[in-house]
């Protein structure tokens, strides 16, 4: 069972993969776009691999890999805690 603030973390890394998954603004900085990039190489694996049948739009993809958040690959976790980290 996910408790609350697992469930509050998983969210959290969830939206920092969508992010990195949708195009990225050219308005900001390339110090900024680095940890996307690398969520973006390590997660997109994944994403395939995991929702590769899922329609996007309305959340649907963040639900699928919420879902399967314990299936992501140790590289793809790691990017997003680091991406997580460096968030101002």
């Amino acid at each position: 069972m996910v408790r609350p603030v697992q469930l509050r973390e998983l969210r959290r890394a969830i939206a920092v993969i969508i992010a990195a998954l949708v195009a990225v603004s050219s308005a900001g900085a390339a110090s900024a776009q680095q940890p996307r990039q690398e969520v973006r190489q390590a997660c997109t694996a994944d994403m395939r691999a995991l929702c590769s049948g899922i329609m996007p739009g309305g959340g649907r993809v963040k639900q699928c890999m919420i879902e399967h958040f314990n299936q992501l690959s140790d590289g793809c976790k790691s990017a997003l805690k680091q991406a997580q980290a460096s968030k101002p």
